[in-house]
């Protein structure tokens, strides 16, 4: 364990809804949602002001609309995303080479690695070391916004579990250092889901074993928590509960895969109930791949069954996909090459063979949600008639880049009944005018996302 508080983790706030609110003036202060926006769309990231009337990530959209009506509901434009991560990665670069991304939007720093580590290494107190690591953060801090006009939460403490720690206490835009050696401290009140790892099914059977808190896990005992929840789970869970993690800070690492699984404590005896557990792994593994600009080809089923014999069975699609339904569709399809006759002890779903976000990928599944979706469009002011067009012409998503011959850059707020309107704004402009369009002008395209910031020299 370190002596000064050398890891930086940085999570971005609310970054997909940050990113639509700096992009859009009049969005600004105003409730922003995320995600996909067909009848089985669920939340991928809701703004704060979204978050105040109770809508959160993982939420279905329907009952997000019902929580928020006033809302802007949007769908993603990852190329926007993923230009202003890169931006703050490029950002975390240059304070050490060892930069670990967890997603678009999160990431870990090794800070002794850097230009600074010498003079971290030259502090001849703890509070001069922590003194300087606050300083560096700040200016972290600063030049995001500086150069994106995002704000971040950072945490710095000693391990990669505490500067996990710190950053969720700093949300929203905020900054908490743990010294070394306050581990315990920090960590005995807090509930026992506040450490990686626990989840619901965990949680609930520590509940029962009476154990709330990370206090409670500590005097709990080794022992104890390995009866509990198995050697490598309960070791796991009793080195955090005492503050314990050396893992380093890994670099860039590019995994090969993302999965989910979950062990149930009674086994599933009936199909349709293992059916619908895919289903919900599937969707929880959809957001892991977002979350990371993801998609992958290869869909993986695993099964452990009463047996404990575990089989795995996978199927490799044309291309790379993060559509929710494909996913769960060809989870359930493998599930029936499954001999599952005296129960399952485990199910898990998984993607391999990734691949980075395509915008091919994105409008695939916006056309399908499109379908399911009914027109939503609020028009504001016409300027134009509506003309007979295939309805199958153009196909326009709210938040979409888009510009206009006369009237130039701007973006989709709704479309339906041979209709789009349109904001004409930009990230450096005022509130924009509305206007509407048929779809099948020709004066309208969809354009590419423009920079949070103007280009050096522009207005």
């Amino acid at each position: 364990m370190r002596t000064v508080p050398s890891i930086l983790h940085l999570d971005m706030d609310a970054f997909f809804a940050a990113v639509e609110q700096a992009s859009k003036p009049s969005l600004r202060g105003k409730p922003v949602v995320v995600g996909g926006l067909g009848g089985r769309g669920v939340v991928s990231t809701a703004s704060y002001e979204a978050r105040r009337f109770g809508v959160h990530s993982a939420m279905p959209m329907a009952q997000a609309r019902r929580l928020c009506p006033n809302a802007a509901f949007l769908t993603g434009r990852f190329d926007a995303y993923r230009a202003n991560s890169e931006i703050v990665m490029g950002l975390l670069r240059e304070r050490s080479p060892l930069v670990e991304p967890l997603s678009l939007d999160e990431a870990f720093v090794d800070l002794e690695a850097g230009p600074y580590g010498p003079a971290l290494a030259a502090a001849t107190t703890p509070a001069e070391g922590a003194q300087l690591v606050l300083a560096l953060a700040e200016d972290l801090r600063a030049d995001i916004v500086e150069r994106t006009g995002l704000t971040a939460s950072v945490g710095v403490a000693g391990s990669k579990l505490m500067a996990k720690i710190a950053s969720e206490q700093a949300k929203p835009d905020g900054l908490v250092l743990i010294e070394p050696g306050t581990e315990r401290a920090v960590l005995a009140p807090m509930p026992v889901r506040a450490l990686p790892g626990i989840g619901p099914a965990t949680e609930q059977a520590l509940r029962r074993a009476g154990l709330t808190t990370v206090a409670d896990l500590a005097e709990a005992g080794f022992e104890e928590l390995v009866a509990l929840l198995g050697k490598a789970h309960g070791a796991g869970v009793f080195q955090m509960a005492l503050g314990w993690d050396e893992r380093p800070v890994v670099p860039d690492r590019d995994a090969k895969s993302v999965s989910v699984e979950d062990t149930f404590e009674v086994d599933l005896a009936d199909r349709d109930r293992i059916l619908y557990e895919i289903e919900q792994l599937a969707a929880r593994c959809v957001r892991r791949l977002r979350a990371a600009g993801r998609s992958g080809r290869t869909v993986v089923l695993k099964v452990r069954r009463f047996d404990f014999s575990t089989l795995t069975r996978s199927e490799t699609l044309r291309g790379p996909t993060d559509d929710a339904e494909v996913i769960a569709a060809t989870a359930r399809r493998l599930a029936t090459q499954v001999d599952v006759t005296g129960g399952v002890r485990l199910l898990g779903v998984g993607v391999a063979q990734l691949a980075d976000y395509t915008q091919e990928d994105l409008f695939a599944q916006l056309e399908r949600e499109e379908r399911e979706s009914g027109p939503a469009a609020v028009v504001e002011e016409t300027v134009e008639e509506a003309v007979e067009v295939d309805p199958a012409a153009r196909r326009w998503w709210p938040g979409q880049d888009v510009t206009h011959r006369e009237f130039g850059p701007g973006w989709v707020q709704g479309s339906g009944v041979g209709r789009v309107t349109v904001r004409f704004e930009t990230p450096y402009s005022g509130v924009g005018r509305v206007r509407t369009f048929a779809v099948g002008d020709g004066d309208l395209e969809p354009s590419g996302a423009l920079p949070l910031r103007p280009p050096a020299g522009g207005g």
